[in-house]
């Protein structure tokens, strides 16, 4: 897996308020209502794709597709509202970015004991682990959003430091979620943020 939010040489003022102010209206609402519908479809396809891992050791390839598909449409969005970058981001399953991207390898095939073992003690030895350092790093990934709010506004540079960070938060977040709640790899996600 790949994912990535391009670090651009100088980020617009204008766009940093406009999103500030007025994001949750002219962004949020609008892809996040759309987006909560295609969750529950994801959730559906999930446990589809379940039953078809158990007894066949595949991921149906179109619900695959369709998962990578909605995780960049959210990544687009998330990476707008964390000012991690400007541009509006496209409504659709099919729409392209530039600044987000995220590349998924379709697994040819999934292990059954990989399977049951993350549905039944997948709490015990990933998420406590996971959930926990995450935790941690997200307290400091919103000071430094807050920081680099400020480094935008007067200097229309984002500290590279704290975008790679930020970066590596929500790329664990993928991991874990691609992992775990989606069971589109029997990869273990690594406890960090840094890209393989």
């Amino acid at each position: 897996m790949r994912f990535d939010i391009v670090h651009q040489d100088s980020y617009s003022r204008g766009e940093l308020l406009l999103r500030t102010f007025f994001g949750v209206i002219y962004i949020a609402i609008p892809h996040f209502f759309v987006l909560s519908f295609l969750a529950i479809w994801s959730a559906i396809l999930t446990f589809i794709a379940f039953w078809s891992i158990l007894f066949t050791g595949k991921y149906p390839r179109k619900m695959y597709e369709f998962q990578v598909k909605y995780l960049r449409w959210y990544y687009r969005v998330t990476a707008r509202l964390w000012n991690l970058s400007d541009g509006y981001p496209k409504f659709g399953l099919n729409a392209d970015d530039e600044h987000v991207i995220l590349e998924v390898e379709y697994p040819e095939h999934l292990k059954v004991g990989d399977l049951l073992l993350k549905v039944f003690l997948g709490f015990i030895y990933v998420l406590i682990p996971h959930l926990i350092a995450l935790f941690i790093r997200e307290i400091v990934t919103l000071i430094l959003i807050f920081i680099a709010w400020w480094a935008v506004l007067f200097t229309g540079k984002y500290p590279e430091g704290m975008h790679r960070f930020n970066v590596g938060t929500l790329r664990w977040g993928l991991r874990l979620n691609m992992y775990i709640f989606m069971l589109m790899t029997d990869k273990y996600p690594p406890l960090h943020g840094r890209p393989e």
